[in-house]
């Protein structure tokens, strides 16, 4: 097995692409051993020293690190993601491969006279902006649309990347007004 790694726009953070399907379809975040508890991937990560987040993607993972080099953390890292993909362990422990977009959009808050707008931006975020954001290992979904602000939740290597805020205020922003003329200002949630 051969497990592919690149650089993000977050130094803390590490893509990891071991050449098969991470998870069939949506995200899943891991920030705390605790959380990690629901998947054996996640528990065998957050076992080496310095890992503070996980987050799995379509066809990568992404470890963030709190201190130390990757030069030191990286064959640990590696080794956890072999050992699962070579156990064959179900990535999620109870057997499912479920991502977190449900428990998501269960918190998605909007005026229900926006629904049109709020579809639009979403639309927007789903083929432009995720799919941009996946190639940097992270995601980025729509939590919810108040008063021309739109409120959005970034994950793995988007959260607390350096360049997150150029992103959401330039990119992002700018997209979603040139299209959706409703929208003011975008921000993280």
């Amino acid at each position: 097995m051969f497990i592919q790694t690149e650089a993000t726009p977050n130094p803390a953070t590490l893509k990891f692409i071991p050449g098969r399907t991470v998870l069939d379809s949506g995200t899943m975040e891991f920030s705390s051993p605790e959380s990690a508890a629901r998947s054996p991937l996640a528990e065998r990560l957050f076992a080496v020293s310095g890992v503070t987040g996980v987050f799995y993607g379509g066809d990568f993972i992404t470890v963030t690190k709190a201190d130390g080099d990757w030069q030191h953390l990286k064959p640990a890292i590696l080794g956890a993601i072999m050992e699962h993909y070579m156990s064959g362990a179900p990535l999620l422990a109870d057997g499912t491969a479920g991502s977190d977009d449900a428990r998501d959009e269960e918190d998605e808050f909007f005026d229900e006279a926006d629904a049109e707008t709020v579809e639009q931006i979403k639309d927007l975020i789903e083929t432009r902006v995720r799919p941009a954001v996946a190639n940097d290992g992270g995601d980025i979904t729509f939590r919810g649309f108040k008063d021309g602000i739109v409120y959005l939740n970034m994950k793995g290597s988007c959260a607390g990347c350096p360049s997150s805020t150029a992103t959401l205020q330039h990119g992002i922003q700018n997209l979603l007004r040139h299209f959706v003329p409703d929208v003011q200002e975008v921000r993280p949630m």
